[in-house]
């Protein structure tokens, strides 16, 4: 059942004692505490198990906020947050020196951003300040896309916000904007073509040296505990054949390949447009982790630009496949 408006409330109260609270964005839930609670955004990296110095983004109720939690705001953090806030992009710029370490990993930077989901926006405006919240499930797992996968995550010692399943299904744009060019260090929702489009001029190629660290950029993330393998379209029923042929049950998640005949595979069949795709992506990795089968095999996805989001996930997924928590 979708959270109601006493089902809101009786969060931010929560939030203001302390306390986390999970809650719905477009992209994914969130595991939120208050941002200014030292305390509370270390209880955070402890239900996590997260690094400590990890960065959080800190979540707003309204653009005009932002001057609470940056200094040195430049033109274009303005221009990009009347274009896409509400909505998937978090903004890296230079903090407030009242933000505390442990929401920005020490760093000079902190990554802001106005979700675009009516709950958290409820949730947001009820609370009155920033929530700094990363995804709502143990660090380096699937992201959760619906209540019940925090659920599977945390059990009942969390709150969480029932707001359905999420509309765009994998984590914001990352656009650091605290150097000299802005550059993208998680791709997402929001293309570079359309950050480019705002602010009029090219981003820079890629995170290099110097680039403050964000969230969801680590080389293995986003990863089922069931090992994973991606097989091309065309060789993808050969490769499973092959499977069955030595007694193994696996699990596919394919977008152009329907199930073979008399297939005792689990499969899921994603839509062959990227945001399809997006969306359904992490319920259908936990499906299929959950399947029992002895592996997990992707179809391989395009390699075109409107791809490059879900392309990273999927990197990130499969060199975290497989590896004992720990």
């Amino acid at each position: 059942m979708v959270a109601g408006s006493a089902d809101i409330d009786a969060a931010a109260r929560s939030l203001q004692a302390g306390e986390l609270v999970a809650f719905p964005t477009e992209t994914v839930y969130g595991l939120g505490a208050d941002a200014l609670n030292p305390d509370a955004v270390r209880r955070i990296f402890s239900a996590k198990g997260r690094p400590a110095d990890h960065p959080l983004i800190v979540h707003l109720p309204e653009t005009a906020l932002m001057v609470d939690w940056a200094r040195d705001i430049p033109r274009e953090a303005i221009a990009l947050a009347n274009a896409f806030w509400p909505g998937p992009l978090t903004l890296i710029l230079k903090r407030d020196a009242d933000v505390p370490d442990e929401v920005t990993g020490g760093q000079d930077t902190v990554g802001l951003r106005v979700p675009a989901h009516p709950v958290a926006l409820q949730l947001l405006r009820a609370f009155g300040s920033g929530v700094a919240a990363p995804s709502a499930n143990r660090y380096g797992r699937i992201s959760p896309t619906t209540a019940a996968h925090v659920r599977d995550e945390f059990g009942d010692a969390i709150t969480v916000l029932d707001g359905g399943a999420c509309e765009i299904g994998i984590e914001s744009t990352i656009l650091d904007l605290s150097g000299e060019a802005p550059r993208i260090l998680r791709p997402g929702a929001i293309s570079a073509a359309q950050i480019e489009a705002v602010i009029g001029r090219p981003l820079a190629d890629a995170a290099g040296k110097g680039a403050p660290r964000a969230s969801g950029t680590m080389a293995a993330h986003y990863a089922p505990r069931t090992p994973m393998k991606k097989v091309a379209g065309e060789r993808l029923r050969d490769f499973l054949n092959a499977f069955r042929h030595s007694g193994r049950r696996c699990a596919v998640i394919a977008h152009s390949q329907p199930p073979l005949a008399d297939c005792p595979h689990h499969w899921s069949m994603l839509p062959a447009d990227p945001a399809g795709y997006a969306r359904g992506l992490y319920a259908a990795l936990r499906e299929a982790d959950a399947s029992g089968g002895a592996m997990i095999v992707i179809e391989a996805t395009p390699e075109a630009g409107p791809w490059s989001a879900v392309n990273d996930r999927l990197k990130r997924a499969l060199a975290g496949a497989g590896i004992t928590p720990r």
